[in-house]
């Protein structure tokens, strides 16, 4: 029996929610205060690389690299060479990474269609995880996750880093103290201007020496190779992600947070590719709108045909109060309150919030994200975006996706995670998708 299949499998979920996290053990025993953090970097390309940046800049002494995994073989090579790593700790297959019997934690930045089988048999193999947004590709697969980080007493942490900057914590505390007034819009925005050729056009051909395509491809159905696929521009293919989930759930999850809610009621997605000329299967143009039933908005838009600032002030979300609008600047890193002022019919009642710019968090919050993963992972405490916060924010991503595709507006209810009413069978119907064999969710 390996040695990280100590818990017993058959804890159940509700009970697991309850009980302390369960603590790495090793060959010498249970894990001692600041002792080694090993970890195991599965997927090192664009964002791994910029993980493994984020995690090193830490400083923590405690931090230590055990092994890489990529698909890629030159880029494994490359990276492996930059930081050192022996090429007995380099692997194309992450499954051979669980048998390790000298890692703590697996932080995970493949493509998207990846993240949930990788968490989910990383928790079962006793590992922690920090796992990139967006947490998963459906749905289904989310609460899966949350099943098997509960189940096996996992550290789970998703790369949703905003949770983590402290310029968004001041701006949740202005909101929860009420100083902007009832929030009743949230704003937010993916510009790049693309035209006219987006990703481009490509055609199958093999795959490039050294990439393990049929491994890329993992639990999606089979296609041929295209450049304009892998590495990186998957973000425009609607089989391996979309930009609701890449960039949507950055800003979803912060007015999530920031305005305390938990879950939309509704959701009405609306777009297309309008002008650009590409093999893009995502829009380049869309607007997702979800309504609260506390009273209040988020609007999200996509907009690759265009490179002109929506928000004023350069801003990356805008909340509108009764009292005042928040502007968060900076990439997080500063906050500007601008007060409102008396509409039609109204006098200035003196109720208005105090003007205020200044630059609160000048730090990564990548790197604040990575230092409280690996905080979590010695306390065994919750970390601030854990796999739950982060499934109920990727939720709003991926309903607002599912509207899109069916092309209407849709009711969701957040207890059975289903959408209701009639006629949504075909939006139910893609909260998951049959997997390719032999992969499967295997809790």
């Amino acid at each position: 029996m390996k040695r990280r299949n100590f818990l017993v499998s058959t804890v159940i979920s509700t009970l697991a929610t309850s009980l302390p996290l369960a603590t790495p053990v090793f060959a010498s025993g249970k894990r001692l205060p600041n002792a080694k953090i090993r970890v195991a970097y599965i997927g090192v390309g664009n964002r791994g690389s910029q993980l493994i940046g984020a995690f090193q800049k830490t400083n923590d002494p405690r931090l230590e690299i055990a092994a890489l995994c990529d698909v890629y073989q030159p880029t494994l090579a490359k990276v492996a060479s930059d930081l050192g790593v022996a090429s007995e700790d380099q692997y194309t297959d992450f499954r051979k990474l669980y048998e390790r019997q000298d890692i703590d934690a697996m932080i995970i930045a493949t493509p998207d269609h990846w993240h949930a089988i990788q968490t989910v048999d990383a928790c079962a193999a006793g590992f922690d995880v920090y796992i990139e947004k967006p947490l998963a590709m459906t749905v289904v697969e989310g609460r899966h996750m949350i099943n098997a980080a509960r189940q096996y007493q996992r550290v789970v942490q998703a790369g949703i880093h905003r949770r983590s900057s402290r310029t968004y914590q001041k701006a949740a505390q202005m909101i929860a103290e009420d100083q902007i007034g009832k929030v009743t819009v949230s704003r937010a925005y993916r510009v790049s201007n693309m035209a006219p050729a987006g990703i481009g056009h490509g055609q199958p051909t093999e795959p490039p020496a050294g990439l393990d395509w049929d491994l890329w491809i993992g639990p999606r159905a089979m296609q041929p190779y295209q450049e304009n696929i892998a590495p990186y521009k998957f973000r425009w293919w609607n089989a391996y992600s979309s930009q609701m989930t890449n960039w949507g759930i950055h800003y979803l999850d912060a007015i999530r947070w920031l305005t305390g809610e938990t879950a939309a009621e509704s959701v009405c997605a609306m777009g297309g590719v309008y002008a650009l000329d590409d093999d893009r299967t995502i829009p380049d143009t869309l607007s997702a709108t979800w309504c609260f039933a506390s009273g209040r908005i988020a609007q999200f838009g996509q907009y690759e045909a265009t490179g002109t600032d929506p928000l004023p002030f350069g801003a990356e979300l805008e909340l509108r109060g009764t009292k005042g609008s928040i502007y968060l600047t900076g990439w997080g890193k500063s906050i500007k309150v601008v007060p409102s002022r008396p509409g039609q019919f109204q006098t200035d009642r003196g109720d208005r919030t105090v003007a205020l710019e200044e630059e609160v968090d000048p730090l990564d919050a990548t790197i604040a994200n990575a230092q409280n993963f690996l905080d979590c992972v010695e306390s065994r405490e919750r970390p601030v975006a854990d796999v739950e916060t982060a499934h109920l924010s990727t939720v709003l991503a991926q309903i607002g996706n599912i509207s899109l595709a069916v092309g209407k507006r849709l009711y969701w209810d957040a207890t059975a995670e289903r959408f209701i009413g009639s006629d949504v069978e075909d939006a139910n119907a893609l909260l998951h998708y049959e997997y390719r064999q032999p992969w499967k969710l295997n809790v």
